[in-house]
């Protein structure tokens, strides 16, 4: 039942592409529930096929639709918040205590040394490797470079941009 549910929601992001951010994971059945049980209450259409085709027809559909969906990415925010927030919580009980998190110090150091090895890699045998390799080797930089920067996210705070949809956040939680 999970994949036909979460190809539906796949389906419904062409009408709010934020909902593909959300199938992945734990959480995604869950996500793609509420998704579609939305674009068939917006609709009144039980079958999600049709919710989508009387989404495509009708813009005032589409918008309450899309409204509908900022309250799950609120939600969803809000939960993600918390839980770095717990985890937040978790480090400074440690430091506290005279510890150190050295499971977290080793995830940061592992992915910076991956960084470095993967741009060592590139530049010292370019032109000798083929494009294959590059793309796979740049990728795997990427995904270093993305844990990088989230280990910083969560030890120095959020962006401009994370702030904003953080308020944004509290403005739909206190919204009846």
């Amino acid at each position: 039942m999970a994949f036909p549910l979460i190809a539906a929601a796949l389906g419904l992001a062409e009408f709010a592409p934020v909902i593909a951010r959300w199938m992945g994971g734990d959480n995604a059945e869950s996500v793609a529930h509420q998704v579609v049980d939305i674009a068939k209450h917006v609709t009144g259409h039980a079958d999600p096929v049709e919710a989508s085709k009387a989404l495509a027809e009708n813009s005032l559909l589409i918008a309450e639709f899309q409204k509908e969906v900022i309250k799950i990415e609120a939600e969803l925010e809000l939960k993600l918040m918390a839980d770095r927030q717990s985890a937040r919580e978790r480090d400074i009980a440690i430091a506290q205590a005279g510890r150190r998190n050295v499971r977290a110090d080793v995830m940061v150091l592992s992915a910076a040394v991956g960084l470095v090895t993967c741009l060592w890699t590139l530049t010292s045998y370019a032109g000798k490797l083929p494009g294959e390799a590059v793309g796979i080797i740049s990728t795997i930089a990427g995904i270093f470079g993305s844990c990088l920067k989230d280990a910083y996210t969560f030890e120095f705070g959020s962006s401009r941009g994370s702030r904003e949809k953080d308020s944004l956040a509290v403005i739909m939680r206190q919204t009846p």
